[in-house]
């Protein structure tokens, strides 16, 4: 495993482009930490106009595939972004790993060719007319489209808070770009000053579910190394019934937060947040027999970081692209069949990615195994067949416990623990330094040159 990390870390000042990734990876033997499925397809003759909502993970990974499958492609990506971001590592920067330019590159060299680029926003969608409404270019009109233009996040919806106050009142969040470097600064400083800690997720689904609890573990190994451990006093507090929903994992999660001593307070969300007194306000939820009973308490802290509240964007919901019942309908989250990613109610939108109601965890893993099933049922509604591709709801979160530790956890539908090669000839249920390496070394790239290239 110590060879593997030197040809990784000989990797890292390498050029890499879309012609020389797999052959790198394949010539020094990398290609093992990871389980690449490559896609093979036919060309098609299927016309139609294509627009696709969103120009991140999603809608550059499936323009990729369609414009390599397509012999008459025309297809319109409609994004505002200057930049794409590998988003996973906004949580290496927060803790140290990554510096803040290792994660993104001009959203122009990424733009697969054959594809217009609309540079502009989406304001709002009529299904009934298939047209869609940007800020700058007006109305759009589509045969087809493909729904993916991300998540949004409410930081307003928790009192107190905003985007443009992160990092007042030693308040954080590692779900920003400009928010992940100002954790870095602040969790230094909380090494050597100490105190109390406080780290908190939210009460609706979110990308990258395991963000809090990694910035939590990390901090703790941090504190550790600096020799500060018995200086600082950390406490997480989850909205959640339980500390993970994996069964499979969980075990293993909650035997480490036992372990670093860090207190796990459950059925809790925060409902406001006083930057200059640094008090977060919550409100636990306890069930007594059949009836439900609401308490509110304060904690103080020295430094806190949090999660945003998240949904589908307004525009979705406005809609009525969006689940109308059930627990996926409170953010808006688009009403799609969890197998085929076809909209339940138009069959000519697709949609997958953070922004799709689907009953599984939103990552860049799950984009990465769900475009390939979006991209043959879109071709097959293009080419009028039915879609038949089915999503087993695979995800993966890899939830760095430590520096050097990983607990890789992959799953699918109904929380269903499965184990991509070569982790399948590992424990994962607990910490593997290979899927450290997979996490430092080989995501990032795999992003950039395969997934969103549409190679992999």
């Amino acid at each position: 495993m110590i060879a593997i990390e030197e040809k990784l870390k000989a990797l890292e000042g390498k050029v890499f482009n879309r012609r020389n990734f797999m052959k790198v990876l394949s010539a020094t033997g990398l290609l093992t930490l990871v389980d690449i499925q490559q896609i093979a397809a036919s060309t098609s003759h299927a016309k139609g106009k294509v627009v696709i909502v969103g120009g991140g993970a999603a809608g550059l990974s499936i323009a990729a595939h369609l414009v390599r499958i397509l012999d008459k492609a025309d297809i319109t990506l409609i994004d505002p972004s200057d930049r794409q971001y590998f988003q996973p590592g906004f949580t290496m920067i927060a803790v140290g790993i990554f510096q803040p330019d290792d994660i993104w590159k001009t959203q122009t060299s990424c733009i697969p060719k054959g594809v217009k680029w609309m540079k502009d926003e989406v304001v709002a969608i009529d299904a009934d007319k298939n047209e869609i409404k940007t800020a700058k270019n007006g109305i759009q009109g589509y045969d087809f489209m493909v729904l993916v233009p991300g998540i949004q996040m409410n930081w307003e919806k928790v009192e107190g808070l905003s985007l443009d106050r992160l990092g007042q009142g030693n308040a954080h969040s590692a779900y920003d770009f400009e928010g992940s470097q100002k954790v870095w600064k602040a969790m230094q400083e909380f090494s050597r000053t100490g105190g109390k800690g406080v780290f908190v997720d939210t009460y609706t689904k979110i990308k990258c579910g395991g963000v809090p609890k990694k910035i939590t573990l990390l901090t703790e190994n941090y504190m550790r190394k600096q020799g500060m451990r018995e200086k600082v006093n950390l406490n997480f507090f989850t909205a959640a019934s339980k500390l993970y929903s994996k069964p499979y994992y969980t075990p293993r999660l909650e035997q480490i937060y036992k372990e670093r001593n860090i207190p796990v307070t459950l059925n809790t969300k925060v409902k406001g947040v006083d930057l200059n007194a640094k008090k977060v306000y919550f409100e636990t939820t306890e069930h007594i027999g059949e009836k439900e009973r609401v308490k509110a308490f304060t904690e103080d802290y020295d430094f806190l970081h949090f999660a945003p509240p998240m949904s589908a964007p307004d525009f979705v919901g406005e809609a009525g692209l969006g689940w109308q019942e059930g627990s996926l309908a409170r953010e808006n989250w688009v009403m799609v069949d969890p197998e085929t990613l076809v909209h339940k109610k138009y069959k000519n939108i697709i949609s997958f990615g953070d922004v799709a109601g689907l009953p599984t965890s939103k990552t860049s893993a799950a984009v990465r195994k769900q475009t390939p099933i979006a991209t043959a049922n879109l071709i097959s509604l293009m080419e009028g067949k039915e879609p038949t591709a089915k999503y087993d709801g695979y995800s993966c979160c890899p939830i760095v416990t430590g520096y050097k530790e990983v607990l890789l956890c992959e799953f699918v539908y109904d929380s269903k623990d499965v184990h991509s090669f070569p982790f399948s000839m590992q424990n994962t249920s607990k910490e593997q330094y290979s899927a450290w390496l997979l996490k430092k070394y080989v995501l990032k790239p795999l992003y950039f040159y395969g997934m969103i290239t549409g190679l992999v």
